[in-house]
């Protein structure tokens, strides 16, 4: 095993005030690199016990990332949130250390920038279209923009009473890039302009928030709650679509499916994974196409993020039983089942281009792992 420690930090206050671009420091996160040893033909070697060594053919490579298996180690916190950038070069995480940790794919994974700036946990972060911006959301009643070339904090959004569970842009790239939304346990879905100060609009749910995701068009937005249920609102309107029940725990992470934005999947407390349909056409009465198990909750009930693959066919979901696991999306068949972890799993991505999935975990690290 190969152990590279790199990570270059970017320097700023305790307050929180806004960085500078200038301010890059070298750390000391880790990306522990695992793989077989070859000789020059590429092929495994493998030791006898007499001290010779023979060489058999390994199976075939199916990413562009240094090794199958990277293990990214640095954060001092639970990893409670991961996303790679839309480019699959780089890749985020946030943790109850209060920090964003900004990591290159490729390579030796080199941990390359550090955001600091928020004063509690950071809950979840998302890329906004472009990746050159990233909104993320925090136990400390914030929502903040990110510059992540320079490092600097464009926007703090301040308006939430209580922690901010959940963000996502409102747009994939099709229309204004400057708006983005957050939930928050106040029972407010706040709808933001990075070019304004206050927020543009607030939707009032009453219960807490714990998820929200936006359809790829920007003007739906649905947000997981502690009512059980899925809710949908046109943003244009503020006004109430649509109810999806099914659920009879906490939903704690939902995700909209990023090639037709016709599906949803969603965790809860239930111990249940969800797929909907939210196409206007849907013949099922409560929209609840699927239902897939495998994948618990725990006692700690922490917030855990299910995702779909680019071509929407695999669900991905962690679990408290400290595995990553996959499904088939139409057969609810379990593909993959991958441990790993050393603690519950909260948060699991799949790489725009390439067979590679990302996980997060309470253990204080992430996996990359080609499939």
């Amino acid at each position: 095993m190969t152990d590279h420690k790199r990570r270059i930090s970017l320097a700023g206050s305790e307050d929180g005030a806004e960085q500078p671009a200038s301010g890059f420091l070298r750390g000391s996160a880790v990306a522990l690199v695992k793989r077989p040893k070859t000789d020059s033909s590429g092929a495994m070697v493998l030791a006898k016990g007499d001290g010779t060594a023979v060489t058999k053919s390994g199976p075939k490579r199916t990413s562009g990332m240094q090794a199958p298996i990277m293990h990214l180690t640095g954060h001092s916190g639970e990893v409670a949130t991961c996303q790679f950038s839309h480019s699959g070069e780089h890749l985020a995480s946030g943790s109850t250390d209060s920090h964003v940790f900004l990591w290159n794919t490729y390579g030796d994974c080199t941990n390359y920038g550090m955001l600091r700036g928020h004063k509690s946990s950071v809950l979840e972060l998302q890329w906004m279209p472009g990746d050159e911006r990233l909104i993320t959301a925090s136990a400390d009643k914030t929502v903040v923009l990110w510059d992540t070339a320079t490092g600097e904090r464009l926007k703090r959004g301040k308006r939430h009473t209580a922690p901010v569970n959940a963000c996502c842009p409102l747009s994939r790239g099709t229309g204004d890039n400057n708006l983005f939304a957050s939930a928050s346990d106040d029972g407010n879905l706040l709808l933001w302009d990075a070019r304004e100060r206050h927020p543009v609009a607030t939707i009032a749910h009453g219960l807490p928030l714990t998820s929200i995701a936006a359809a790829p068009t920007g003007t739906t937005i649905y947000a997981g709650s502690l009512d059980n249920n899925i809710s949908s609102w046109d943003v244009r309107t503020l006004s109430l679509l649509n109810t999806m029940r099914g659920h009879s725990g906490t939903v704690m992470g939902i995700s909209i499916s990023p090639k037709t934005g016709n599906y949803l999947v969603s965790t809860s407390l239930d111990n249940t994974v969800r797929l909907w349909d939210l196409r206007p056409y849907c013949r099922i009465p409560n929209r609840c196409e699927r239902v897939f198990v495998g994948a618990p909750h725990g006692f700690e009930q922490n917030l855990i993020r299910p995702t779909f693959d680019k071509d929407e066919s695999m669900v991905a979901s962690g679990s408290a039983d400290r595995t990553l696991t996959i499904w088939h999306m139409r057969s609810g068949e379990i593909m993959y089942k991958l441990p790993g972890h050393k603690g519950c799993v909260t948060q699991v991505d799949f790489h725009p281009q390439e067979p590679i999935v990302l996980s997060a975990s309470v253990d204080k690290s992430i996996f990359l792992g080609e499939l």
